[in-house]
């Protein structure tokens, strides 16, 4: 009975589904979704794009290819609103945030990464849950090139949009009679991906926090590189904690830092 009712919900299911992702109109809801994630994120883009690929594996519509497409494009240009966002109101976004909230420990983890590592926090971000606009508001509120923005955020758009489309084709092979199963496969193997790296890279932090703390006149734990809670509440909301300094030329602490491209 359970079983016939599955597969009576399932038939539904796909025959609504199929009534959209045969049409262009799939596609213009998949650039909206893409770019509204880019500073709303609660609207679950990657969910569509895995669901949009199990469906052109199982069904052979919409076309993988422009999925892909479509998907990297919509949320470059979220990318980009978030990045304006950023440059206009970013530092007094972060300002508000609650002092250790989940929130407020993401934007301080960004503002370090983007000191040590520069564009390349985009691209890394964009797999860290609440990273993406966490980023991409840091970078604009940091006065970063928006050349150089564009550059990183488009591989980081591209590269998102290849690996959440190939999870949802691989799920879509894997249950060709059955997609509701194949977006379930893909979710669970974004969900899967994502703890095992936050899992490993808790693991490393871990380990590296005892090597310093084990270390003969080490800072204590936070504190390596000016990065403690103290130093991110003194330093100005402009400024990134923490990196390189040949990143950025002096007087982050009296205004927006000037990155070098």
């Amino acid at each position: 009975m359970l079983l016939r009712t599955f597969r009576a919900m399932n038939d539904a299911a796909v025959h609504a589904v199929e009534g959209l992702v045969s049409t262009p109109w799939v596609y213009v809801a998949l650039f909206g979704v893409a770019m509204l994630d880019g500073f709303f994120p609660v609207v679950p883009s990657e969910t569509l794009v895995i669901t949009l690929g199990v469906f052109a594996a199982a069904q052979g519509e919409p076309a993988l290819v422009l999925v892909v497409l479509v998907a990297a494009l919509g949320a470059l240009a979220g990318d980009h609103v978030s990045y304006a966002i950023g440059r206009r109101s970013g530092a007094r976004v972060q300002a508000r945030l609650k002092e250790g909230s989940r929130a407020r420990r993401v934007y301080e983890r960004v503002g370090r990464m983007l000191a040590e590592r520069g564009g390349l926090v985009l691209v890394a971000a964009r797999y860290i849950p609440g990273g993406r606009t966490a980023a991409t508001l840091t970078t604009g509120a940091t006065g970063f090139p928006r050349r150089s923005f564009t550059r990183y955020a488009a591989v980081a758009a591209v590269s998102w949009a290849v690996y959440s489309a190939c999870l949802g084709y691989a799920g879509g092979a894997a249950f060709e009679e059955t997609p509701l199963y194949g977006v379930a496969l893909g979710l669970a193997l974004a969900f899967t991906i994502t703890l095992v790296h936050e899992g490993a890279r808790g693991i490393r932090l871990r380990l590296r926090g005892r090597a310093r703390a084990a270390a003969p006149g080490a800072p204590g734990p936070g504190r390596a590189h000016g990065t403690g809670p103290e130093d991110l509440r003194r330093r100005p909301p402009s400024c990134p904690a923490g990196g390189d300094a040949s990143r950025r030329v002096r007087g982050c602490g009296r205004g927006r830092p000037r990155w070098r491209r």
